[in-house]
């Protein structure tokens, strides 16, 4: 379930939605992924987040656009 993967609190970061338990936003991933870098990389860089959490944020967006596609 992503609200396990993804939080927004006022206090970190103004309500930036970051992967749980980190202060990584999870657009820094989609930036990562914008410019052609891998998830081997973001996951070095940011070795709090964990494989999971970034694959459960892909699968969960793969999802929303299916059905928005579908819809």
């Amino acid at each position: 379930m992503i609200s396990n993967v993804i939080s927004s609190t006022p206090d970190i970061l103004g309500g930036t939605p970051v992967f749980q338990g980190t202060r990584v936003p999870v657009g820094t991933l989609i930036d990562y992924l914008e410019e052609g870098d891998s998830i081997d990389l973001f996951l070095y860089d940011f070795p709090s987040v964990t494989r999971e959490q970034v694959l459960s944020v892909l699968e969960t967006a793969k999802q929303r656009v299916l059905n928005i596609a579908t819809a």
